[in-house]
């Protein structure tokens, strides 16, 4: 039985079953574990949140306890994050701001992806229990600062594209499963799926994934072979979810049956597959990569909603520009007032209007920064540029 307590009535033998805060808050392994000992309690209490959920059936029940004595001051003090003499938790957030810890996520999630590859070559099976983890701290940082982590996720590098981009889907799909306000249970699996959508790569040789001409018939078909192999790689990983093997299987399948391996049509596809499939053109064509340079992406978006009379769900595809924003954050946008401006954040209620940081003007010279929200603006966004036409470095002015 699941049952929400005070902080202050935990005792070791209880099993945690939700901290009711985010991974990025926390430095524990897991979400759901036992308290082992009174150290693990006083960690629990440094997080600062009121009440946790405990299982009863995999742990103690608080109710069957003795009442516990009255507070002494240093534990009011603990309770509260104040200086008592016990060991504290130092939590993620309190020592980064939501685009340091992004950029740091960032950074591991592309060495665990790259590792996790490597190892599928080498005839390794995948451990979900080290993918879980990573992919609660992605959905946390989507849910916590969503303009913090998209944004670096379009950044990559030819020879590291397989990876990154997995990275990059991951991030995105969760934000579009929350546009849709699916169950948090389920966008976690959405995640899983997502990030490890494209391990059948690790078994195409890597003069095919990185030609940088055009693929023979033969290369391509064996570039195609990789959704097959995920499928069989996921099958054979224990703890994977139908959810999650959807989203692999899938993500090639077209709503007009035009796609691959199965020529799935419409319904015939799942809800996670579909979305799948607009995640991974979306980042795919906004790339740049060895043999085609990105699109803006706006103008990527432009095309998923030209693509949508054929290949993909016109209501998913629109749901998914919400998700992202017209001007993606990160995005370099051209001003009426002949100024370039990188966009910072996104207005729900104005999705034409963002929030932008005005840095060079098109004469040829970089102005003094200056953040202007243009729901409150005559000027007005009339384009979007390419950071690369301007010798202008992306990285330089992401959100901070």
């Amino acid at each position: 039985m699941i049952k929400l307590i005070p902080v202050a009535r935990l005792r070791p033998g209880m099993y945690i079953h939700d901290l009711r805060c985010g991974w990025l808050q926390h430095d524990f392994v897991r979400n759901r574990f036992l308290l082992g000992d009174e150290d693990d309690v006083r960690k629990v209490r440094a997080l600062g949140v009121a009440a946790v959920e405990v299982d009863t059936e995999r742990g103690l029940d608080p109710d069957t306890l003795p009442a516990e004595p009255a507070a002494t001051p240093v534990a009011e003090a603990e309770n509260a994050g104040g200086t008592g003499d016990g060991p504290r938790l130092q939590t993620v957030s309190k020592v980064a701001n939501p685009f340091e810890r992004a950029r740091a996520l960032q950074r591991e999630a592309n060495a665990i992806v790259r590792d996790l590859l490597n190892d599928i070559r080498l005839g390794k099976q995948i451990e979900i229990e080290k993918v879980e983890p990573l992919v609660a701290r992605i959905v946390d940082s989507i849910f916590t600062q969503q303009d913090a982590l998209l944004p670096l996720a379009r950044l990559k590098q030819h020879d590291s594209y397989t990876f990154q981009h997995s990275v990059s889907v991951c991030a995105l799909m969760t934000a579009f499963a929350r546009t849709l306000q699916l169950p948090i249970e389920i966008i976690h699996e959405i995640a899983i799926g997502a990030l490890l959508h494209d391990v059948g790569k690790a078994r195409v040789p890597d003069e095919i994934l990185n030609k940088p001409g055009k693929l023979t018939d033969a290369e391509f078909d064996r570039m195609k072979s990789h959704v097959v192999q995920s499928k069989i790689i996921l099958q054979a990983t224990p703890g994977i979810s139908p959810i999650a093997l959807d989203v692999a299987a899938q993500h090639h399948e077209r709503y007009d049956g035009t796609g691959y391996p199965n020529k799935l049509k419409g319904e015939q596809i799942s809800l996670y597959g579909r979305m799948g499939a607009i995640v991974d053109v979306y980042d795919a064509i906004s790339s740049n990569r060895v043999y085609h340079k990105g699109m803006a992406p706006t103008e990527a978006l432009r095309k998923l909603l030209d693509w949508s009379a054929n290949h993909f769900e016109p209501r998913l595809v629109k749901a998914f520009i919400r998700s992202v924003g017209i001007y993606p954050t990160g995005a370099l946008v051209r001003l009426e007032s002949k100024r370039l401006a990188v966009v910072q954040a996104q207005h729900a209620d104005k999705p034409m209007q963002p929030t932008v940081k005005v840095i060079f003007h098109t004469a040829g010279h970089y102005l003094r920064p200056e953040d202007i929200d243009l729901r409150r603006s005559q000027d007005r966004i009339v384009g979007h540029e390419d950071f690369a036409d301007w010798a202008i470095d992306p990285v330089r002015w992401l959100p901070q």
